[in-house]
């Protein structure tokens, strides 16, 4: 049986452990607070990695969001395009870099669910490198074709393919993206044989369909819109479940006669792994704020996209289910890259 001192003298003890905790732990957690109100750091600038070319959708995009974000918190953000190798140089940048808040990457659904699944070694975990902040806007693919092509919808251009296999080039705006992958499953769901040309970016292809170095590629739909209303293109269906606002005469490629080319993608900013929630959180606060704007959201709709806005949370789920979604594409596709 316990006596009182004896009890008295346990419950001291505790108090003491419980006092050298709170002391050695005092600083660490007072200075994790300071460092997560702090942001950004004053005089320390905010680095958002795009990886694509200047000029590209994603990119203008990025740079109005940065506008926002300095006239809201008054630090520095700045763009830092790394475009190449199908988004894998700029996310290993990102997923190398310290998770305080200065480094970000602003990407679209390649990176975390597609690439996984095409390579068989990346230079970056999905998950764990890397901590979800916005989901910015949900978006899709256009299959354009150039104003001269002959084609006017997509039975006129799969029917050319299956009595002419080899002799369509079709291009994408990086190995692996959607872009690449939507053609690939037009190829499975319609028993055509074309061929593949990768450029680096949406500028690039989009100078190789002008140029008639290829004849048809899934454009993003900011591009898509903006080539169609300077009368560059011409577009044949949207890869989407459902047509898009901006766009309500253009079919989905079920209606234009293909089916199973309907996931929809989107576009939004990851930081570092391991970032501390309540930073996280404090991030994409900023960015709610700046998707709120009138300019940055009449871009996104501008653009053909819709108004996302999930937060850390949310996004980690989105992120989770389409890496599960597009696994099971490619593997049915049996498409690997390496």
């Amino acid at each position: 049986m316990t006596s009182p001192h004896q009890a008295f003298l346990g419950r001291r003890r505790t108090w003491a452990s419980a006092l050298l905790a709170s002391l050695c732990m005092g600083p660490l957690s007072g200075l994790a607070f300071a460092q997560d109100a702090a942001w950004p750091t004053p005089g320390k600038p905010v680095r958002i990695v795009v990886p694509f070319p200047a000029g590209s959708g994603s990119d203008g995009l990025a740079r109005t969001i940065a506008r926002k974000l300095n006239e809201d918190t008054g630090g520095n953000f700045v763009v830092d395009n790394k475009p190449g190798a199908g988004t894998l140089i700029g996310a290993q940048d990102v997923a190398r870099a310290a998770n305080d808040g200065h480094t970000l990457l602003y990407t679209i659904v390649v990176t975390h669910t597609q690439n996984p699944h095409l390579y068989s070694k990346l230079p970056y975990d999905p998950f764990k490198d890397f901590t979800p902040i916005t989901q910015v806007a949900r978006s899709a693919t256009v299959l354009v074709v150039n104003k001269e092509s002959p084609f006017n919808s997509v039975r006129d251009m799969v029917s050319f393919a299956r009595s002419n296999p080899g002799k369509l080039n079709f291009a994408s705006y990086s190995q692996g993206s959607t872009s690449h992958l939507n053609a690939e499953m037009l190829m499975l769901r319609s028993n055509t044989q074309m061929v593949h040309v990768p450029y680096k970016g949406t500028p690039d292809a989009t100078r190789a369909l002008m140029a008639g170095d290829v004849q048809f590629y899934f454009d993003g739909t900011a591009t898509a819109v903006e080539g169609a209303k300077a009368g560059r293109f011409k577009l044949l269906a949207v890869a989407a479940d459902k047509r898009l606002s901006v766009l309500p005469d253009l079919p989905t490629m079920t209606e234009a006669g293909v089916e199973g080319i309907d996931i929809v993608g989107w576009q939004g900013f990851f930081a570092p792994g391991n970032m501390s929630p309540a930073l996280a959180k404090k991030i994409s606060d900023a960015m709610g704020r700046a998707l709120k704007s009138p300019e940055v959201s009449q871009l996104i709709i501008n653009q053909g996209n819709e108004v996302s806005g999930a937060g850390p949370e949310e996004f980690a789920r989105i992120v989770k289910r389409d890496h599960e979604r597009w696994g099971a594409v490619i593997k049915r596709l049996n498409l690997k890259l390496d």
